[in-house]
């Protein structure tokens, strides 16, 4: 079945490198969606993965159209700017192998395309390892964020690429994710600015549900939470070249609220700790800001010969 039959509504892209145990789950909650298998199609883009997954896609070809590209390592980006060239469907969605889509995904998905023709849609994201604190904190951080970015349902003003649906022409018309990002961090940001600028409307949608299952121990944690900082820093030089003013802080309470969350709960050691791993989050991204600032001052500075 990995040819597709006839043009479908949804394809799904979704990036990988090195995962192929993640993307076997991912792929099986793919295959069991509520949907005809004729409305959407999946495109796996391997990223450089010294074993590419073919085993692990061609094991869903008689469920669903699935088929697989393969390039040289660039990021998730580059990963979902190509599987959205190869695609056919009318929206292109997103979401990453470690992610396993509700049954209900891409009809909810629809439900909300058919009432918002042309939006971006950004469904809800989920923590399927309640039981790792660094995953947790993690998730109430995108819960947050959520929350403070996106007060009004239908006009939202930012959305992640686990779980998010654009009209496919549109996305290309924007040229996609920025490459230019050094790393996976701030490329969707940029999007969701360059995506409202361009005079199009975002939408979030809590019944398209995926769940995430991303294992973090506290190295990985502190190392993510520093290259999102990192990201930070070329999303304002981005903003810079577009003359949308670059450098943007928050308020000081968008930070205490964000860090005191998990203590609206009762408290309990637990909560404590999640508070703590919020503050640490802060800390690392507010170290991998400053770094990069400094080193792409260094990189600009012209060499004085004497």
């Amino acid at each position: 079945m990995s040819a597709v039959a006839s043009v479908p509504r949804f394809s799904v892209v979704i990036p990988s490198y090195q995962r192929p145990h993640a993307l076997d789950a991912c792929l099986a909650a793919l295959a069991a969606q509520d949907l005809p298998v004729t409305e959407y199609e999946v495109i796996v883009v391997d990223d450089g993965s010294a074993t590419p997954p073919r085993t692990v896609v061609d094991r869903f070809a008689a469920q669903m159209h699935v088929r697989l590209i393969e390039q040289r390592n660039a990021g998730p980006a580059a990963a979902r700017n190509a599987g959205a060239r190869a695609a056919c469907g009318e929206y292109v969605v997103f979401t990453d192998d470690d992610c396993r889509p509700d049954t209900r995904w891409l009809s909810s998905l629809g439900v909300c395309a058919d009432t918002h023709p042309g939006a971006a849609i950004g469904g809800r994201i989920l923590n399927a390892l309640q039981e790792r604190m660094t995953s947790t904190a993690s998730q109430l951080l995108i819960d947050f964020l959520y929350r403070y970015h996106n007060t009004e349902r239908t006009r939202a003003q930012f959305l992640i690429t686990s779980n998010l649906a654009l009209p496919r022409r549109t996305f290309l018309a924007l040229s996609g994710f920025d490459v230019s990002f050094p790393l996976a961090a701030g490329e969707d940001r940029d999007l969701c600015e360059r995506w409202l600028t361009a005079g199009h409307v975002m939408l979030y949608c809590p019944t398209a549900a995926v769940h995430h299952a991303h294992e973090l121990t506290i190295s990985a944690f502190c190392r993510q939470h520093f290259n999102y900082g990192r990201g930070a820093h070329h999303l304002h030089r981005a903003r810079a070249r577009r003359g949308q003013g670059g450098f943007r802080l928050e308020p000081p309470r968008f930070y205490l609220q964000l860090i005191f969350a998990p203590l609206r709960e009762p408290l309990s050691l637990r909560a404590v700790g999640l508070s703590a791993l919020l503050a640490l989050s802060q800390g690392a991204y507010a170290v991998g800001y400053a770094l990069e600032r400094m080193a792409s001052r260094v990189a600009s500075t012209p060499l004085v010969r004497a």
